[in-house]
């Protein structure tokens, strides 16, 4: 029960950091100040933010147009879905 709850936890923190991080890097491209790399967008999106960073991308018109993105963040969610159902599998299992 810990677990879930850590793990909750770790998932609510990425989430919103992702979607804050987002959320600048639109701010920066409109006002033309540094933007985020698309390295780091993605690597929240891996550390389990790929769901929330879609949504957000979708919900502002951000990186709409990058293939890297539109194509790779539910591929992200997929794979973190099939992921997190083999952990519960195992775990009951066990």
């Amino acid at each position: 029960m810990e677990t879930v709850k850590l793990a909750f936890i770790f998932f609510a923190c990425i989430s919103t950091v992702t979607i804050i991080v987002t959320a600048a890097d639109k701010i920066n491209s409109k006002s033309g100040r540094r933007r985020i790399p698309e390295d780091f967008l993605l690597t929240l999106a891996v550390l389990g933010g790929a769901l929330p960073e879609y949504i957000i991308m979708k919900t502002i018109r951000h990186k709409t147009r990058h293939k890297k993105f539109m194509i790779g963040l539910p591929l992200i969610i997929i794979l973190q879905i099939i992921m997190i159902a083999a952990i519960c599998i195992y775990t009951q299992r066990g």
